[in-house]
């Protein structure tokens, strides 16, 4: 998932990108809440998480217009502050959960993949294709029912294949939209991690999941 973070405690800010990283979200941080604003109403996120308290536009104004404007997407408000009428407000602008300082990045990634889930109404957590079974909530992999172990970065490869079994995958489209990263026509890092993927996924399967179609790019072979 791609996450927008709209705050402008850097330490904060900090901490929750490299939580959220490490449970391979992709990650976009502003500290002011008029870039912020622009941010969120005009890229595609997931989940935007939101402090009230901000320099420019606050939290509570950015989430009145997004809502506005009809802009679908799941809002989790931070404050320092625990009065019942702020929080109150929030929700009735339309936010989706709040948290207050300080919290646990662990409880904010357990409530972003609950907004979520309610935002998509029956998003499977649940991944299939063939005997390759993938868990969006527990991060866990299974072939044949036997597990296997995958870095962040090989994980949200694969997410982004078993959506959409079938599909072919430029190396630019994996590069910008599975990792965020900008395509370079030099790197081989693609080629890498499906490299990486194949041996995890495909070694002595008798059915190769992984294919490369030539000159195009990747995809997971569709269920028969």
């Amino acid at each position: 998932m791609k996450i927008l973070v709209i705050e402008d405690e850097k330490k904060i800010a900090s901490l929750i990108r490299k939580g959220l990283e490490a449970q391979g979200f992709v990650v976009d941080v502003c500290l002011q809440g008029d870039d912020g604003y622009a941010l969120a109403t005009s890229r595609p996120y997931d989940a935007l998480i939101l402090d009230i308290m901000l320099p420019g536009r606050d939290g509570l104004s950015i989430l009145r217009n997004i809502r506005e404007r009809k802009i679908p997407l799941p809002v989790i408000l931070l404050t320092a502050r625990a009065e019942l009428n702020e929080r109150l407000e929030g929700l009735n602008l339309g936010a989706d959960d709040y948290l207050t300082k300080p919290f646990f990045v662990e409880e904010l990634i357990a409530r972003l993949h609950a907004v979520t889930r309610r935002a998509t109404g029956a998003q499977q957590s649940i991944l299939e294709v063939g005997d390759l079974a993938m868990n969006l909530i527990t991060r866990e992999v299974t072939r044949g029912g036997v597990p296997i172990e995958l870095a962040p970065r090989e994980f949200n490869l694969l997410e982004h294949l078993m959506r959409s079994p079938g599909r072919v995958l430029t190396r630019v489209q994996i590069c910008e939209q599975v990792w965020d990263y900008h395509f370079d026509p030099g790197t081989n890092l693609v080629e890498v991690y499906i490299q990486r993927l194949r041996k995890k996924v495909d070694a002595g399967a008798a059915v190769k999941l992984i294919e490369t179609i030539r000159g195009v790019g990747y995809r997971i072979k569709p269920s028969s």
